[in-house]
């Protein structure tokens, strides 16, 4: 009986699956679809929305001839080398100074107004002042990126280790579980989901302030490639650009997503 049930209960989640790929499938497919039919009817000029297979073009001329003398490939690897390393330092920042403001109010206190101020800073105008400290370089880029990342990684460890029921640190206690216990086998797989939904939405700030932080003194990049193509009305290289850019941060938040499924198995398998 038991087999049959989890036999059952198997198939119903494969068939669920099958029908979400379906219809994500279908969303892109109407999409290129209508996409089609606006320019192949002159409903939209095609200067500024080409048509998908000039888009298509420019793709293949980027991945074999380059764009301003750097192909595809180095200006992906550089936009994306840039943005892991603002991201992975704003986890190794924004985690710790997370917990300690979920486990103190002082620190909490202490912090928070610093960081509710400047959350809500537009990237341009914050990115004038880091251009005025570091220099036109690497070293304001990544400042900028990694200060878009960081508030909100903050913010979600800061309210996930906040909401544990402390009945389950003293429960622990009881057992004789010590600080470093609590925070490794309590306060880290009970707030483990929340803090992985919080560097998934800061990994989207960092991509949304990318093309801002490669427009000062970049050659290479995907969003300095979008900046440049836009100023000569190559609307095919930016809407190329801004669909292999998206496509990017979709890999990364399903890696992201994949890692996380391997360090939290008991979410993983509570969410199936």
């Amino acid at each position: 009986m038991t087999a049959w049930l989890t036999k059952k209960y198997t198939g119903a989640k494969a068939r669920i699956l099958q029908r979400g790929t379906a219809l994500s499938l279908l969303t892109v497919v109407m999409m290129l679809l209508a996409w089609e039919i606006v320019t192949a009817t002159g409903l939209a000029n095609k200067l500024f929305l080409p048509a998908p297979e000039a888009v298509w073009n420019a793709f293949l001329k980027a991945v074999n001839k380059g764009y301003q003398g750097n192909t595809l490939q180095t200006h992906v690897g550089v936009s994306l080398l840039r943005i892991l390393a603002a991201f992975f330092a704003a986890i190794l920042v924004g985690i710790p100074l997370g917990i300690v403001m979920g486990l103190s109010r002082d620190a909490r206190a202490l912090l928070n107004p610093i960081i509710e101020f400047y959350r809500p800073l537009p990237p341009l105008g914050l990115y004038t002042l880091l251009v005025m400290w570091l220099g036109i370089g690497e070293e304001s880029k990544f400042a900028l990126l990694f200060l878009a990342g960081l508030p909100g990684i903050i913010i979600t460890t800061t309210q996930a280790i906040w909401n544990i029921d402390p009945i389950y640190a003293r429960a622990a206690q009881a057992l004789g579980a010590r600080r470093w216990d609590l925070l490794w086998h309590v306060y880290l797989p009970a707030a483990g989901p929340t803090i992985l939904a919080g560097l998934r939405i800061s990994l989207g700030f960092i991509y949304t302030v990318l093309v801002a932080a490669e427009i000062v003194a970049a050659t290479a990049g995907i969003g300095w490639m979008i900046w440049d193509a836009a100023k000569f009305l190559l609307s095919d290289v930016v809407i190329m650009g801004l669909i292999v850019l998206g496509l990017t941060g979709v890999t990364l938040d399903w890696a992201m997503r994949l890692i996380g499924g391997w360090l939290m198995p008991w979410e993983a398998r509570r969410n199936t």
